[in-house]
């Protein structure tokens, strides 16, 4: 059983869309690098930072993991309303 509703995944996506310029910027990243690590275009990180398009769920979780082991953005994404407590029980109980 999930541990997270789908309207709980939707706000947590939404708020890192909204904040992903920003943890971006934060680690002297262009888009396209962004993309790159992440495995997308640079347009798909495009559409998702001026929200033309709604983030994945696989998506999102290869973004929080990158950005909460990186020491740069780590302790902004408690400020970005990111419950990382909430999400680390969540990925730790999956298979």
């Amino acid at each position: 059983m999930d541990m997270l509703s789908e309207h709980e995944k939707e706000i947590l996506k939404e708020r890192l869309s909204e904040n992903m310029q920003m943890l971006r910027a934060k680690l002297g990243l262009s888009q396209s690098k962004l993309a790159e690590i992440m495995g997308v275009s640079r347009q798909t990180v495009n559409a998702v930072e001026t929200g033309r398009q709604k983030m994945s769920w696989s998506l999102f979780i290869s973004l929080i993991l990158f950005f909460s082991y990186n020491k740069g953005t780590r302790e902004l994404l408690p400020v970005v309303k990111l419950d990382m407590k909430k999400l680390e029980k969540y990925l730790s109980n999956k298979e």
